[in-house]
Formats: C-alpha cells, sequence, structure tokens
C-alpha cells in the first residue's frame, strides 16, 4: 500500500492498494463561502422584524469525498458535508453523508451497476452537477427537480446502470423516493392546485443520454462538468426524463373535494459545448436547455439558495430571495461563459472568466414568464482549485393576487471556492 500527494498541476490525494495503482482510494476537499448582499422580497421579516434588504457570510457547500476502484470491478464513492449554513441556520449542523454508493463492473466500460444512496439520476445534465467545475456562481436548481422534497439535496436511494456504448453515455435509475412528511421542504397540504402526495411513495424511473461527438467525458460518478476551461473539446447532446407514477395530488374543486392522483412525469433535452480557442488559454462555454415539467395542476415551488430571511413575504414569492423555481410547464435555459487569454493577467495570476446565463419558466399558474438572469466573472486563480466569482442575479417578484410580474429585485454574491 503506498500513499501519496502528486504535486503537479493535476495533484491529487490518492491512496494506491497495489503496485500498479489500478486499485486505489482517492479524497477531495470543496468550500465555497458566500458573502451576499440581497433586496428582499416585499414583506420579509426576520424574527419578527423587517428586513428590505440582507447582509450575510455563509456556507454555501462544504464537501469532502473518498471514492476508488477496490477490486478490479468494485468501485466505492462517498461524500460527506453540509449545505447552506448561514447566520439564519440551526447552530452546530450536523455533516451528513450525501452519497454512499457501491459499484459493480459488469465490464470495464458498456455496464455498471450500483446501488445506493446516490446522485445517479435523470432528467437533465445539471439534474448533477459537479458543484466544484460550475460555469456561474451555483448550478440551474431547477434541475434538481426534487430537490429536499422526497429526497436528499437531490440524492435518492437507488439501483442504476450506466456505461458508454461507442459514443453514447448512459445512465438509468430506479430510486425508492423519500417519504413526504420528514422533509425539510415545507410541502403545503392538499388544495385545489397540486402538490406532492403525503402517501407512501410509488417507485420513480429516471434516465438521460448523451451522444459525445467529440472528446469523452468521464462517468466515473454522476456529476457533470459545469466548465473544462480549455481543456477539454466537448459537444454533447443528452435528453432524459423523470417519472413517479401517482407522485402529486389535489382536490378537485373546494366544494366536493374530491382527491385527485397525478403522476410526476418530466422530460428534458440540452447541449453542452465546451473548446479552447487558439493557443492563448482562451476557451468556451456554451450550454442550452429545454424541459417539460409536470407535476400536476398548477403546481409551483419557490425556492431561494441558502434563502438569507424566508419569513414573513407579502408576494407570491414569500420571503428573502425566494422565487418561482419549479412548475408545471416549460423552462428553456440558456448559458454561456468566456475564458480570456493566460496573458491578460499574466501566466502566475489566473485567468478571467465571464459569464451569463438566462431562465425563461412558463409555469402554468403564473400569468407571466418567470425570467430570470445572473451575470458575473470568475477569477480562476489556479483553474477550479482557487476560485473567486462575482455573480449579479436579477429575479421576478409576482403578485400574490393576480400572479402577475410586481417587480424585480438584486442580489449580489462573492463567492470563494477551495477544491483540493
Amino acid at each position: 500500500m503506498q500513499l501519496f500527494a502528486q504535486t503537479k498541476p493535476d495533484r491529487e490525494l490518492k491512496m494506491n492498494l497495489n503496485d500498479d495503482g489500478s486499485h486505489y482510494l482517492k479524497t477531495t476537499f470543496t468550500a465555497q463561502v458566500w458573502m451576499r448582499y440581497n433586496e428582499s422580497n416585499p414583506g420579509t421579516t426576520l424574527n419578527g422584524f423587517a428586513k428590505p434588504q440582507t447582509y450575510d457570510i455563509g456556507l454555501r457547500r462544504v464537501r469532502a469525498q473518498v471514492f476508488g476502484k477496490i477490486t478490479d470491478r468494485v468501485f466505492l464513492y462517498t461524500q460527506v458535508g453540509i449545505n447552506n449554513f448561514d447566520y439564519n441556520s440551526p447552530r452546530k449542523p450536523g455533516i451528513f453523508f450525501h452519497d454512499v454508493v457501491t459499484e459493480y463492473y459488469v465490464t470495464p466500460r458498456a455496464l455498471q451497476i450500483g446501488a445506493g444512496l446516490t446522485a445517479w439520476t435523470g432528467f437533465m445534465r445539471y439534474s448533477s452537477p459537479a458543484v466544484a467545475s460550475i460555469l456561474s456562481y451555483d448550478a440551474p436548481l431547477y434541475q434538481q427537480s426534487t430537490n429536499d422534497v422526497n429526497d436528499q439535496f437531490l440524492r435518492k436511494l437507488s439501483i442504476y446502470a450506466k456505461g458508454k456504448v461507442g459514443k453514447l453515455d448512459y445512465r438509468f435509475i430506479l430510486s425508492n423516493p423519500m417519504l413526504i412528511d420528514p422533509s425539510i421542504t415545507a410541502v403545503k397540504p392538499i388544495s385545489i392546485n397540486s402538490d406532492f402526495s403525503y402517501k407512501p411513495p410509488h417507485l420513480q424511473s429516471s434516465g438521460y443520454v448523451i451522444y459525445e461527438f467529440l472528446d469523452e467525458e468521464s462517468n466515473l460518478t454522476p456529476y457533470m462538468t459545469g466548465t473544462y476551461l480549455g481543456k477539454k473539446k466537448v459537444f454533447n447532446i443528452g435528453a432524459g426524463f423523470q417519472y413517479q407514477s401517482n407522485a402529486m395530488w389535489h382536490y378537485n374543486n373546494e366544494v366536493t373535494k374530491d382527491t385527485i392522483m397525478q403522476n410526476m412525469v418530466n422530460f428534458g433535452a440540452d447541449v453542452f459545448y465546451d473548446h479552447p480557442i487558439g493557443d492563448k488559454g482562451a476557451a468556451v462555454t456554451a450550454y442550452v436547455a429545454a424541459s417539460h415539467t409536470d407535476y400536476g395542476k398548477n403546481y409551483i415551488r419557490n425556492n431561494g439558495a441558502m434563502n438569507p430571511a424566508p419569513a414573513g413575504g407579502t408576494s407570491f414569492n414569500g420571503g428573502g430571495s425566494a422565487f418561482p423555481m419549479y412548475g408545471t410547464g416549460t423552462v428553456l435555459f440558456g448559458q454561456l461563459g468566456y475564458l480570456l487569454p493566460k496573458s491578460l493577467l499574466g501566466e502566475k495570476n489566473g485567468q478571467l472568466q465571464p459569464y451569463a446565463d438566462l431562465t425563461v419558466s412558463r409555469y402554468d399558474r403564473l400569468k407571466d414568464d418567470m425570467i430570470m438572469w445572473d451575470a458575473g466573472v470568475n477569477w480562476l486563480i489556479e483553474g477550479h482549485r482557487s476560485k473567486v466569482s462575482l455573480n449579479y442575479q436579477n429575479r421576478p417578484v409576482f403578485s400574490n393576487t393576480d400572479l402577475k410580474e410586481l417587480s424585480r429585485k438584486g442580489m449580489v454574491v462573492l463567492q470563494f471556492q477551495l477544491a483540493i
């Protein structure tokens, strides 16, 4: 057994379990710290006091991974950490397992089968984002369709099959959704508008298939890279689905109140392009996605990442930084980033990567489209290992009465990332 840390640019913490290194364990660590100013949604309160704006510092994500090939056919993957810890959080949060997976290699490439608490899921690229390499300051969370409702920060207890056949990369998953009752995300009581059912859940199936035109992406873990910083030439087209029978319920009307059960059915397709430009270290990253999500009649869920003041709120959005993130309808998402040449700051000072993204959600319940945009810049001091991101987000606020756009609010996030 040999333990060492490499010192070359792609260094890693690795323990070899045999002489040729084909059996090994690796470990990684990632921390993302946010410093943020947010214009609160109307009527936001904190401890009962009006809070029209907030300033906070928080741990958006802290993660440690241990994974590796234990034998020629057995792969182990675990991840522990915390999410969303700021001044408004319970003290001394418990570090918990995000992932615990055992995987068996039926063949070296075409088929692997695994099971456990896992982020292997459909139905789009960033349903399982590699958070240390995302292009923007945060992932497009709407693609994590049941995040913390019947899963644990997108992970589910699942069995999956994945692999590569020629240019095709695939994943198919059968999951046992978690009960709604102990969820940390509030699920509203049954009403005439659809929400997740409190009944014992049916199994959930999902899948995602990618055609890789250029360089091949790794499928060692489920997490999809956000930007390769010009180190790969990638052009992929993907499509996926997610289905759970009788996942949702609502009343037929306010008078007879007969319960109507509905299936959750989500479909998506996306295109990802990442390519170096010239020989000066420049690169472009582009992503376009379209999805149709059906959570039943008029379903809407407001969410704000690490919401700094979720209480109160006189608008439809609720308090703090929340906005209609999930709903029954269609979503278009686009993202573009450009890695500027190394010569701009000098070889030893890193690179700048401006980016922007746009989300247009046409949800059945809202009278206006939910249009949100982000724009920012990454200072890649040492690639993704040491990164500073400055982001401005502009989001809509919807009226509680007619569900039309009432106003718009802004949020500024300065993020520091360390990844080992």
